[in-house]
């Protein structure tokens, strides 16, 4: 009987237990030239990578407003100058007067809040400026965006709650 010696001998099973097993398997597995700290270096910067595109990608979410809300941007500029007013108290009320919240206005005038799908009434006040109001309609995933012009001067209702305390102390 003749043998061919230029063939491997067809693979058998390894015997004597699972660690002879994975020798087995592993023996046919070829050889990686890599230096373990590369690989490690590789792994740990793709991890990174990965890591802040799943941030960036997940950054616009957090921005979105909730289903069924909307947001209310309220501008306060003086009306004759046109520059912004900051520090006007901007309550944002119900229909029925009811107040929501209250925002005060930024460096730039702005005061915004996430609200409920809904009409509101939107009043600015400020101790150098007549009060202001105007009604606003919150639509879901919109922004709402509304310019209130204050004027110099106190509001008429203010006036009268100064004449009136005025005439209660005799002044």
């Amino acid at each position: 009987m003749a043998t061919n010696l230029s063939s491997p001998p067809p693979p058998t099973a390894p015997t004597g237990g699972s660690w002879n097993i994975v020798h087995g398997l592993l023996g046919r597995v070829p050889r990686l030239n890599i230096n373990l700290s590369k690989f490690q270096t590789v792994v740990g910067f793709t991890a990174g990578v990965l890591s802040i595109v799943g941030a960036l990608l997940a950054v616009p979410n957090y921005f979105k407003p909730a289903i069924g809300k909307g947001e209310v941007v309220a501008v306060v500029i003086d009306a004759n100058t046109e520059k912004a007013v900051s520090n006007a108290t901007v309550e944002i009320l119900t229909l029925n007067n009811a107040v929501v919240t209250t925002l005060n206005s930024g460096f730039f005038g702005k005061a915004s809040s996430t609200l409920e799908e809904g009409q509101y009434r939107v009043r600015v006040k400020h101790p150098k400026f007549g009060a202001e109001v105007r009604h606003v309609q919150v639509v879901s995933g919109q922004t709402a965006e509304i310019r209130v012009q204050l004027h110099s001067g106190a509001s008429a209702p203010l006036n009268e709650a100064v004449n009136a305390v005025k005439r209660l102390f005799g002044n």
